[in-house]
């Protein structure tokens, strides 16, 4: 296009410069004309002299010509330059917009392929919770994580078995063999139609079926207190559902005003139930997680203690070894000294008899005391 737009410029150019010399030179001829017109010189002197000014006006004229055209032809250039250097520019822009553009698109498609993933993955959950039976395996893998992450693998157990056959779903393990039950109840259907329910008398419908619901769960809970089986006089009951949980604690189902008190006041005193969410949860473990090492120091304390009495026993026994010791130790002292006065007394015969020096002194030795 470039090439097109030069050509086309160029052949103009030299079509206006061919006119305009064609031009000059009429008039130059006129020119001519007139002023030998009124010269009075012979017809031959004339011709001559015209044809050796046309001769130099035609070198003239072809000079300009060429002069005219290398100046249009160097603008033209010039110009051809300058504008393919603007295009050149506008055409790298144009490109990186254009990439910038195609990156953009390129993330955007990929931002939406991940929204939809989520998308995906939201209604897959939802399908989940609709169903009571993987809403419960979601529920009881959600406190196996909770107390994954306070208490040690050997603390707790997941899905223990009573001797009858029942399950609960988690029990952790305390001193001297005592089982806290912790079980997991999920009661969401009621509750969200609890939540989207406009109409007054069917949202109290709604709430004694809560309620119901609720109180069934807590029934089921206190089967797992079993104390001739070892656990606690207490069970904790899961509530996977903060939002549940808060409204039971702030005295409202469903933010309607009916009084959930009783409820939980029927799972703590009736049944011995302690209705817990994953917070609170946590905040009762770390209680247990604390009781467990005070029992773990206690414990150990006591076998120092133990030891202690043990390491007691092996002194006193040393202690009669030493007096045995000592005993023996005097009475060997006892018979060297008396070996050794018995010495002396045969070494002062001697002396006697051969009228020499004595050669034997005695040294005796201190008894050791055991009372020291």
């Amino acid at each position: 296009m470039l090439a097109h737009f030069s050509g086309v410029g160029y052949t103009r150019c030299m079509q206006t410069v061919e006119v305009f010399l064609g031009a000059l030179a009429a008039v130059l001829m006129v020119a001519l004309i007139y002023v030998l017109a009124r010269q009075k010189s012979t017809q031959h002197e004339r011709a001559l002299w015209l044809k050796e000014d046309l001769r130099g006006l035609s070198e003239d004229i072809t000079k300009l010509k060429d002069s005219m055209q290398a100046q249009v032809a160097d603008r033209l250039d010039k110009s051809q330059a300058s504008m393919f250097g603007a295009l050149q520019k506008q055409s790298d822009a144009t490109n990186k917009i254009i990439a910038d553009i195609t990156r953009n698109l390129t993330e955007l498609k990929n931002s939406n392929k991940r929204v939809v993933d989520v998308a995906d993955e939201l209604k897959t959950l939802q399908n989940v919770l609709q169903n009571p039976k993987q809403r419960g395996g979601l529920g009881e893998y959600y406190l196996d994580t909770v107390l994954g992450n306070v208490l040690p693998p050997h603390i707790y157990e997941m899905q223990y078995r009573f001797k009858d056959g029942e399950v609960v779903d988690a029990v952790i393990k305390l001193d001297k063999g005592r089982l806290l039950p912790v079980d997991s109840k999920f009661s969401l259907e009621n509750y969200n139609r609890l939540i989207e329910e406009k109409d007054k008398t069917a949202r109290e419908a709604l709430v004694k079926s809560f309620k119901a619901d609720l109180k069934l769960r807590i029934d089921e809970t206190s089967k797992y207190i079993r104390p001739r089986e070892n656990t606690l006089d207490y069970a904790f009951m899961f509530i996977p559902s903060e939002a549940i949980y808060y409204d039971l604690l702030v005295n409202n189902v469903g933010a309607t005003g009916t009084n959930a008190r009783d409820l939980i006041e029927y799972a703590f005193i009736d049944k011995k139930v302690i209705i817990v969410s994953p917070t609170t949860l946590l905040a009762y473990l770390q209680t247990v997680l604390q009781g467990l090492k005070s029992l773990q120091i206690e414990e150990q304390a006591k076998d120092i203690q133990k030891r202690v009495a043990e390491l007691g026993k092996h002194i006193a026994a040393h202690d009669s070894y030493m007096q045995k010791l000592g005993n023996s130790l005097g009475t060997t002292v006892n018979h060297y000294n008396a070996a050794h006065k018995s010495l002396g007394r045969m070494d002062r015969d001697v002396t006697k008899i051969a009228d020499t020096a004595a050669t034997v002194e005695p040294v005796l030795l201190d008894k050791p005391s055991v009372d020291d």
